[in-house]
């Protein structure tokens, strides 16, 4: 049994004759009595009783025709559900992406709200959002627990497609014994980070590794104190004389503050942020979506 010999049934119910039925179907009528043999076959009863040209329903075929159109509004559920049409998707849509990007990109106020926007844009929007490093979303983007993730690169994948964004400055910030206003980027030299006590990302992270990278092409070997995975945490404990550390320059634009944000002389560190998705050869509309709307989003608050 399948859901044509029910739409067939149905179908032959309600028509006059089998050749309207089959009109309505776009079948052949050879084709629609076919269908309506096999169902009564499989279920060992006659379905419709032959009088002239005309067919007769019985019993069992009204009966099976109440069940056939709870099957069908099921069906019809089943399809809208699964349409693949980003405005009527209405399906969870899971979202991952690091915690300093979230906060001062995509929920951030100066520069719109591109998440608040996005859930206007799309009223039947089932959104959930986690945090994670980009390991974390890149594991679940591959067993596809995630339907979109913002990371940083590189990635060491081939089964994601990647859409580019931004490139972002990591900056210097040491602690300062007044307060600090504005957003000026002053100068340090390579020779002045020798030795300093470091607050650093998570050994092992992306981050983490693009920031030691940069200061191995320094000559330098930082004398990590702690690690963290938290950008607020370690700005915080900045501020208290702890350490010096290296944050995305977004995280940093803060009107007043208790830490010096520093270039270092003749260098240059960057992350490039970008979307991905799941490589599938059936990729979900909403996904493509959601990526390119808030890539505008983010293009425009540049």
């Amino acid at each position: 049994m399948d859901i044509r010999q029910l739409e067939s049934l149905l179908e032959v119910i309600h028509s006059p004759t089998m050749t309207r039925a089959a009109e309505n179907l776009r079948l052949s009528p050879a084709a629609v009595s076919r269908q309506i043999q096999a169902l009564a076959s499989e279920l060992g009863v006659d379905l419709f009783v032959k009088s002239g040209r005309k067919l007769t329903p019985t019993p069992a075929a009204l009966r099976l025709a109440e069940q056939a159109k709870a099957v069908m509004v099921r069906f019809q559920y089943l399809k809208k559900d699964f349409a693949n049409d980003a405005a009527r998707d209405s399906r969870p849509f899971h979202f991952a992406s690091g915690t300093t990007t979230l906060i001062y990109r995509l929920a951030s106020p100066a520069l719109g709200h591109p998440i608040n926007k996005l859930r206007k844009e799309l009223p039947n929007l089932d959104l959930h959002v986690s945090v994670l490093t980009t390991e974390g979303i890149v594991a679940g983007l591959l067993d596809r627990r995630f339907d979109l993730g913002l990371i940083s690169l590189p990635v060491k994948t081939n089964n994601l497609r990647i859409v580019p964004l931004f490139d972002e400055e990591l900056l210097v910030i040491r602690p300062s014994p007044k307060q600090v206003h504005g957003n000026h980027i002053g100068m340090i030299r390579p020779s002045q980070l020798e030795n300093v006590p470091f607050l650093l990302y998570t050994k092992g992270t992306n981050m983490r590794q693009v920031i030691d990278r940069f200061l191995e092409s320094l000559g330098l070997k930082p004398r990590v104190i702690m690690e963290a995975s938290d950008t607020e945490a370690i700005k915080h404990l900045v501020e208290s004389g702890l350490g010096y550390s290296i944050l995305p320059e977004h995280a940093l634009r803060r009107s007043t503050k208790y830490f010096q944000t520093l270039r270092v002389a003749g260098h240059r560190l960057i992350r490039r942020q970008a979307f991905a998705m799941p490589l599938t050869s059936r990729p979900r509309a909403l996904t493509e979506y959601v990526a390119m709307f808030l890539k505008k989003a983010l293009d425009n608050s540049r």
